[in-house]
């Protein structure tokens, strides 16, 4: 059945809303456990090279340090990645820092040329996520700038757009149940 130019044009839309929500980098790591400890058994300095104190002070007070030392060094490399620059152009790891929010959340610190790296791209905020097993941590980092940030406001706009365009396509079958209820009567009534 042919649909009328404003069904079509209800349709069209509801498939075309952008989806694009602004600048945003992403960038995931993953470290081997114990590759890690490797590492630190091996170079004893690697700690102090590329950890900050309060990450060496958290770390070291697990039960698993390696564990918790792989976490950190993928959100290091998720970072570079979300920003998308790797660890060029000066910025070092120390640059990087992941710290805990009062209810243990973690949180990313920039400071030195990782800060301003960030700072030329608009970057606002950093979520990041991190997780592990005895074998494997990960860690995920968002880089939103404040164009991001600033379209929610249109994407809530966009939301409501697509809620109203349902009440159409709503109102839409609507119409067409009771015609497709008397076709089926009126095929009924020929094979009578």
């Amino acid at each position: 059945m042919a649909l009328s130019k404003k069904r079509q044009a209800l349709i069209d839309g509801a498939l075309s809303l952008d989806q694009a929500v602004g600048k945003v980098g992403l960038g995931v790591d993953l470290v081997e456990v114990e590759r890690m400890q490797q590492v630190l058994a091996r170079t004893p300095r690697f700690k102090e090279r590329v950890f900050s104190e309060d990450e060496r002070v958290y770390c070291d007070s697990r039960v698993n340090p390696a564990m918790h030392y792989a976490a950190r060094f993928a959100a290091k490399e998720a970072v570079v990645k979300a920003l998308g620059c790797g660890f060029t152009g000066g910025i070092s790891l120390r640059d990087i820092q992941v710290v805990r929010e009062e209810g243990g959340r973690p949180r990313i610190q920039l400071t030195g040329r990782a800060q301003e790296v960030a700072d030329s791209m608009g970057v606002v905020d950093m979520p990041i996520s991190l997780s592990h097993t005895s074998k494997d941590a990960i860690a995920c980092a968002m880089a939103l700038t404040a164009d991001a940030t600033a379209k929610k406001v249109s994407k809530m706009s966009a939301k409501e757009e697509l809620a109203r365009q349902f009440k159409d396509a709503r109102s839409m079958l609507d119409e067409l149940g009771p015609a497709s209820t008397e076709a089926a009567d009126e095929d009924q009534d020929l094979k009578a």
